[in-house]
């Protein structure tokens, strides 16, 4: 699931005419109530889509997609992304996040070792409920 028309979560700002195409990607599955921040993702990752599960890397306080199998401390998934990021040049600074709500876990991008199951236990902690109730297919 990535966003072709933005990267690192912003649009560009141009005179006159601006086109952009609304793609729905049915990340968000229900109304339980969503907070969001900003964080700091880590340098390294290449593109980091929209709905990536996120794990905190306890030495640095930067976030990076979870692992099961990590022991830096992101191996615990904390967050799920709320944009597209490119993390090729550097960190990114402000890139926004979803610490809590419903998500639709055919939408979520899972990291190397988490299955839906896993994962949907390993964020209840977290006030962040994955589920399976709605469909990620292009409804086209």
């Amino acid at each position: 699931m990535s966003d072709t028309n933005s990267v690192n979560g912003i649009y560009p700002q141009t005179p006159a005419m601006f086109d952009a195409t609304y793609q729905p990607d049915q990340l968000i599955a229900g109304v339980y109530p969503r907070v969001t921040d900003n964080v700091t993702l880590a340098s390294g990752n290449g593109i980091v889509a929209r709905g990536t599960a996120l794990g905190l890397v306890t030495a640095t306080g930067k976030y990076i997609p979870s692992a099961s199998a990590a022991t830096d401390g992101s191996q615990t998934p904390v967050a799920i992304l709320a944009d597209t990021y490119d993390t090729t040049s550097g960190d990114v600074v402000g890139a926004g996040v979803y610490l809590t709500g419903e998500f639709n876990e055919n939408a979520v991008t899972m990291g190397a070792g988490w299955t839906a199951t896993t994962l949907k236990s390993a964020f209840r902690p977290n006030n962040i409920y994955l589920k399976s109730a709605v469909s990620a297919a292009d409804p086209t």
